[in-house]
């Protein structure tokens, strides 16, 4: 009973984790995109010369 008990858990942990991986990996790539947006889409500072779009 033990072993069943021992793969169960194994096969969700692992489901869990294949799972959160590829939202990961999914907000990584909307991240991209909007990071490349970024330097595409930048307003102008003063003077007509392209600002950065990001505070920091």
């Amino acid at each position: 009973m033990v072993p069943i008990i021992l793969v169960l858990l194994l096969a969700l942990l692992l489901f869990g984790a294949g799972f959160a991986l590829k939202a990961l990996w999914w907000i990584a790539v909307v991240v991209l995109i909007v990071w490349l947006l970024g330097f595409v889409v930048r307003p102008t500072a003063s003077g007509g010369r392209r600002g950065r779009w990001y505070r920091w």
